[in-house]
């Protein structure tokens, strides 16, 4: 690796006002402005790295603030001194004395943690020209682990242990990057589910899905019972008995109500209920799974840390481990949470959609498939087809499929005109 040096990081407050078309509306979150906190790392060598945290308008510039400061960790670093430990530095922005109270290991500051740390390995792929998923598939176990902070998790996965299922998942690789590379990586749309839309427009949306090749669709509910229901029954009559229906609460219920909510469901065939209760209450989650099944239990988009995604799986609260991209520190925390998965045999489906978290997972998917889990069965990846026309890379979708990213990076660069129009407050869509 040639090594460069990171001499300034411009932070952007942008926010795109997805709210007036109810995009991204459901339960909990109605009005949301699809936003994000957005960091760019210049170097020596004119190679940028990018990277951003997923927000819904309001609060992004705590989250900007917040990022500007842990930038100053890194500027006057050369590349090399950050990749050679990976772990080593996601410390020196988590373990900061003063900044820690804020935390540790969650809201705003491990947002933020995540934009930069994300950045890192944006410019180190690039740096390396190759696409993030080849990089990490291809890493050895010793760079693996390296870059993984064990500290809390070693009960439930030792260094030791990711070391040999990192060798061990070496085996055969090839023969999965073929045919990830041809086949794609299955995909399910929310597109055609969101809380605002009408019954028309769910409608047509679940008709054009069927088109397209879509065969996994996703409803928001959380409102009246009985209007769930009657929405649940459209999108199943649409999409037919054949197709996956899950459904997504987004938090709305308390821990008895989720369970007789969800219950009302069962007629329609759920393959999972996502988020059905507080992302907090582990062993809600646990009665939850266990007094409606067979319907799945599916959580972890708002999932602080690599300690919070270990006790679900201890406690067996989850039946579907939906990482996200930018919630936990990053990269780093991902491929933890990911081998620590695959350890306990919970499926990871990430939370997508918003502003670039597609272009982020798919990546994080390539990797479980080739080096963490190794399977493909029972695992998808959100697809929102929302702001996808900003990115110099966007995500691409055959037939229902995500195909593998090529370019080197991360996938997460925004194009510089997006950032000018969508900057906030100064930016021409915000005038």
């Amino acid at each position: 690796m040639r090594d460069v040096t990171i001499q300034n990081v411009r932070v952007i407050d942008l926010r795109f006002p997805t709210s007036r078309e109810s995009i991204g509306s459901d339960a909990v979150n109605k009005d949301p402005d699809y936003s994000a906190a957005y960091c760019i790392l210049e170097t020596d060598a004119g190679v940028e790295g990018h990277g951003l945290t997923f927000t819904l308008g309001r609060g992004t510039d705590l989250c900007v603030s917040a990022l500007n400061y842990l930038a100053t960790f890194i500027k006057g670093r050369s590349l090399h001194s950050l990749t050679e430990n990976m772990c080593a530095f996601s410390r020196t922005l988590t373990d900061e004395s003063q900044f820690r109270w804020l935390g540790p290991e969650k809201g705003v500051i491990q947002l933020a943690t995540a934009a930069l740390i994300n950045a890192v390995w944006d410019l180190y792929a690039k740096v390396e020209g190759k696409p993030l998923w080849r990089l990490l598939a291809e890493m050895e176990p010793e760079q693996i682990v390296s870059a993984i902070d064990f500290r809390y998790i070693d009960d439930a996965l030792s260094r030791d242990e990711a070391l040999e299922h990192l060798r061990v998942s070496r085996i055969g690789m090839e023969a999965r990057i073929e045919q990830l590379t041809r086949d794609g990586y299955q995909a399910y749309t929310t597109s055609a589910g969101w809380f605002g839309f009408s019954d028309e427009k769910i409608q047509r949306l679940c008709r054009e899905g069927l088109a397209e090749g879509w065969t996994h669709f996703k409803l928001k509910v959380g409102g009246d019972p009985v209007d769930d229901l009657r929405r649940g029954r459209i999108v199943r009559e649409e999409i037919g008995w054949q197709n996956k229906l899950m459904l997504d609460a987004n938090q709305k219920w308390s821990v008895a109500e989720a369970i007789e909510r969800t219950l009302r469901f069962k007629e329609l065939d759920v393959w999972w209920m996502e988020e059905p209760t507080s992302p907090d209450d582990i062993l809600g989650h646990a009665r939850i799974r266990r007094e409606v099944a067979p319907i799945r239990i599916a959580t972890g988009e708002h999932a602080h840390n690599r300690v919070m995604f270990k006790q679900m799986l201890q406690a067996g609260s989850i039946d579907v481990c939906q990482i996200d991209s930018c919630r936990v520190g990053g990269v780093n925390e991902n491929l933890a949470i990911i081998l620590m998965a695959a350890k306990f045999g919970v499926p990871v489906c990430p939370h997508a959609g918003g502003v670039g978290l597609c272009e982020y997972v798919q990546h994080l998917s390539a990797f479980d498939y080739l080096r963490g889990s190794m399977q493909l069965e029972n695992r998808v990846i959100e697809y929102v087809d929302h702001l996808h026309e900003h990115f110099v890379h966007p995500v691409r979708i055959v037939r229902g499929r995500y195909q593998m990213p090529e370019a080197p990076g991360y996938s997460i660069e925004v194009r510089p005109e997006s950032l000018e129009r969508y900057s906030f407050p100064g930016g021409r869509a915000w005038q």
